[in-house]
């Protein structure tokens, strides 16, 4: 009999205050055109992968073949060093050359990421499968944050594989020949998480998981719903039935375009590396790889300026402004100016969660009013001296039309605090028309080193001022005031999730002039058009249980403006919302953590 949870389970998350396992900075030999250093100590005999062009991607990057021996062995140790280091230093990409694989579990610690280096996932078969759990947390996999999956085909040991994961941890181009389970070994909590691009052949069971968004993909089925289920351009998908069950339900996602990719080109692996960048699609459904080789271009990875950690911005900017793209291999980069990124269909893509941190209140990354950027695969961390604003996607004032060719944001992550003290008055800001927002978790961290109302001050998550912008899988959390505000014309989002600052001391630290609380998701007074499907926020605030937050969602009224599919839920009786949107919505009752819901607005 299929296990459900039970309907009053309290999804709250019990945030432990973990002691970050750092790992030990070691020096590597400098190559010709590369920086020298590494981030973190490498498992025991690893060696750098050299590229056919000469330069490698670091002591980080594991590179496996399928006469690579002792396989098992190292990803074991990967695991071991990065199972628990939440707020560690350690960075690693897992790449697979295309191949079948026998009898292998790799199991995903934090930031860490497995691939395949084909350009479909089933050019690279794993017979066994890519475990995440939460048996280092006690079983509740709600801080299973930082790690992902992506190009690889899986037969599953036991016929299903166990994804278990928070936010942060993308599943992305994979098929998996048989069912996938959401939620850790005995159904314990689970607060995740993202698919995209993906063939599920068997039955996805996300149990225990309190919300999920699936884009663009094919799937055999799908089990149960606890809060928020979202779905566009999935076939295989459940009906629409907000909110019982909470399916949220598009036939088609309106654009999108998928993350580049590092592959391998020529047969058997044994060809270069290149980074494949795929085409856009508009009204979108089901996979881009499943009638041979997926739509798009690639570049050489000399295209590319292959950075390591140690290098300067100066010398990153220099790369750029010469006509190179980034990669930035896996480590930590301190920044004490912006990298810039002025040229169109500019790549800068990260591997293994290369970590980018201003030291000195500078931004990490500024986009340029141009067509085509592709920003994927990085983490932003807020630097110690208080940051404007951490990413710029276009100046201020940005106006030109990139309907053909949009600037993509995806998989790219932001965090002020927990690894220790960092502050930013607004974490990222969107002023390009027609930018894609596909998957980010903008998280002001209620857990960790460098946590307080005011140690990791942060006002403001996401301020969208550009016009026609899209965000598909939106979760921003815990910020001292707005999570999101939107003053762009003609936005879109599809799916959001939040949680509302847990810390606020007192009433009184968030009163917003004469309202209880700064929203979750404000849509500016002016705006006329903007649309929305699969929205919740969430409170708990555990300094001051008292706290009524007047509600989760802010929009004028008008008849452009239209939301699909709001809910807001206190954790716990851990505060409450008077109502879901504007004046509209009953409030939530008592601790029975069931949620208040709207199926349209106006």
């Amino acid at each position: 009999m299929p296990h459900t949870p039970p309907s009053d389970t309290p999804a709250v998350r019990r945030r432990a205050m973990l002691a970050a396992a750092a790992a030990t900075a070691v020096a590597a030999p400098a190559l010709a055109g590369l920086a020298s250093a590494s981030a973190s100590a490498a498992p025991r005999g690893k060696r750098p992968h050299v590229l056919p062009g000469g330069g490698d991607l670091g002591p980080n990057v594991l590179v496996f073949d399928p006469s690579t021996p002792d396989i098992q062995a190292r990803l074991d140790e990967v695991f071991r060093q990065q199972e628990s280091a939440q707020f560690g230093t350690g960075r690693y990409a897992l790449l697979f050359k295309p191949g079948s694989y026998h009898g292998l579990n790799a199991q995903l610690g934090f930031y860490t990421s497995i691939a395949g280096l084909g350009l479909s996932p089933d050019d690279t078969t794993i017979n066994g499968d890519v475990t995440v759990d939460a048996g280092w947390f006690g079983g509740n996999a709600t801080q299973n944050f930082w790690r992902s999956a992506e190009n690889l085909a899986l037969v599953p040991v036991s016929g299903t594989n166990r994804w278990a994961v928070a936010q942060a941890a993308p599943f992305r181009r994979m098929h998996i020949y048989g069912g996938l389970n959401l939620a850790p070994s005995g159904y314990g909590w689970a607060s995740g998480g993202y698919i995209a691009d993906s063939r599920i052949e068997g039955e996805i069971g996300p149990y225990s998981q309190q919300q999920w968004y699936t884009r663009d993909s094919a799937i055999g089925g799908w089990l149960n719903g606890v809060w928020n289920m979202v779905f566009s351009g999935v076939e295989g998908a459940p009906a629409q039935s907000f909110p019982s069950p909470p399916y949220t339900t598009l036939d088609t996602t309106p654009v999108s375009r998928e993350k580049p990719f590092l592959y391998v080109d020529g047969d058997g692996g044994d060809g270069e590396f290149r980074v494949f960048l795929p085409a856009k699609r508009t009204n979108a459904r089901g996979v881009t790889w499943g009638n041979g080789t997926p739509r798009g271009n690639s570049l050489p990875l000399s295209r590319f300026y292959v950075a390591q950690p140690g290098v300067s911005a100066a010398t990153l900017n220099q790369a750029l402004a010469q006509g190179l793209n980034l990669l930035l291999t896996p480590g930590i980069y301190h920044l004490d100016q912006p990298i810039r990124v002025n040229r169109a269909n500019t790549v800068v893509l990260g591997l293994g969660y290369a970590t980018l941190i201003p030291d000195n209140g500078v931004s990490a990354l500024k986009v340029a009013d141009v067509d085509g950027v592709r920003l994927a695969g990085f983490l932003v961390d807020a630097g110690p001296v208080n940051s404007a604003t951490l990413l710029e996607v276009g100046p201020p004032g940005a106006c030109r039309d990139h309907s053909a060719n949009p600037t993509t944001v995806q998989d790219v992550f932001v965090r002020i605090g927990g690894a220790g003290p960092g502050k930013a008055t607004t974490s990222m800001v969107i002023n390009n028309r027609h930018t894609i927002v596909d998957h980010t978790w903008v998280w002001r961290a209620d857990h960790g080193e460098g946590v307080g109302w005011e140690t990791n001050r942060a006002d403001y998550g996401v301020v969208v001022n550009g016009h026609d912008v899209l965000a598909t899988g939106l979760f921003v959390e815990h910020f001292n005031k707005y999570d999101v505000q939107w003053y762009g014309e003609r936005g879109r989002t599809i799916f959001f999730q939040n949680e509302k600052a847990y810390d606020a001391p007192n009433q009184a630290a968030i009163q917003n002039g004469a309202v209880n609380g700064y929203a979750a998701y404000k849509v500016g007074d002016h705006v006329t058009a903007h649309e929305g499907w699969g929205l919740g926020s969430y409170c708990y605030y555990n300094v001051d249980p008292t706290i009524v937050q007047h509600h989760g969602f802010a929009a004028p009224n008008a008849p452009g403006v239209k939301f699909h599919d709001l809910l807001v839920v206190s954790l716990g009786g851990n505060g409450q919302y008077e109502h879901v949107i504007n004046d509209l919505g009953s409030p939530t009752s008592g601790t029975s953590t069931v949620p208040s819901t709207i199926v349209s607005y106006p």
